[in-house]
């Protein structure tokens, strides 16, 4: 039975290990070693890989160190930012770990060779798995470092089309600050004020707020909306396009 145990890093980071056969497992997004290398030793696991989604230091910065500990292989989208790689992704390229395949996909916006994760629904996963790193998070989106908001409104559309029920693990705990600011976007929206109620007692208990779905995020992350009327009007933008729309939205995230 696969499963994904969720290691919080630095002050807001999730770092992911994904298990399969029986004891082994891939990293993903590790900034620091020394969480995930007691995560290893104490559900008595092997790394086998590590997953990074960009070059960004606080998704990264501990690859090296497991791959110096415990012999394993680092893969990622750029060839020169991310130390010690073994392995450089192209999109919709297959990765395959016994009988797990994960599929990348290419998705430049938080920076220029951003990719995701995606391991499809199979015999053994009832819903498929996104891990998503600074790209899309629950209820919002990464910032703009090395390109512009068409771009990354491409990439998030290239996850909006993947299966309604793929569960969402993203990056960061971003998660109530960005439904704040969708709530302050769009203050009668009944949907954002009930995940607002549900993430809050997940955080009183000290529990992560990933996964989401893809449905979920379709039908309340403003990032992937901007496209709708309702978007458009709570922007004063009726008549402007998608993108421009997405660029606003973008920049008022950056300020909030």
């Amino acid at each position: 039975m696969n499963s994904i145990i969720t290691i919080k890093a630095f002050s807001d980071n999730l770092i992911y290990l994904y298990c399969y056969n029986q004891n082994d497992a891939i990293a993903i997004d590790p900034g620091e070693s020394s969480p995930v290398l007691k995560t290893l030793e104490k559900y008595e696991l092997s790394l086998t890989a590590i997953l990074a989604t960009h070059h960004h230091s606080d998704h990264v910065g501990g690859a090296v160190e497991l791959k110096k500990k415990t012999g394993c292989k680092i893969i990622g989208g750029d060839n020169k930012r991310i130390a010690g790689i073994d392995c450089v992704v192209e999109s919709e390229q297959i990765l395959t770990f016994g009988n797990i395949n994960i599929e990348v996909i290419s998705t430049p916006g938080h920076t220029s060779t951003s990719v995701c994760y995606y391991i499809p629904r199979n015999n053994e996963n009832e819903t498929g798995i996104l891990f998503t790193g600074d790209t899309l998070f629950v209820a919002g989106c990464g910032r703009l470092f090395e390109c512009d908001a068409q771009t990354m409104r491409d990439s998030l559309r290239k996850l909006a089309a993947l299966p309604d029920n793929t569960n969402l693990y993203c990056g960061h705990e971003y998660t109530l600050e960005n439904y704040e600011f969708a709530l302050k976007i769009e203050p009668d929206n009944s949907l954002i004020l009930q995940h607002i109620a549900e993430i809050t007692k997940k955080i009183q208990k000290g529990e992560p707020t990933v996964p989401s779905t893809i449905a979920v995020e379709k039908a309340i992350n403003p990032f992937l909306r901007t496209d709708t009327d309702r978007i458009k009007t709570a922007l004063n933008m009726p008549h402007a396009d998608a993108a421009e729309v997405f660029e606003e939205l973008r920049r008022r995230k950056d300020i909030y």
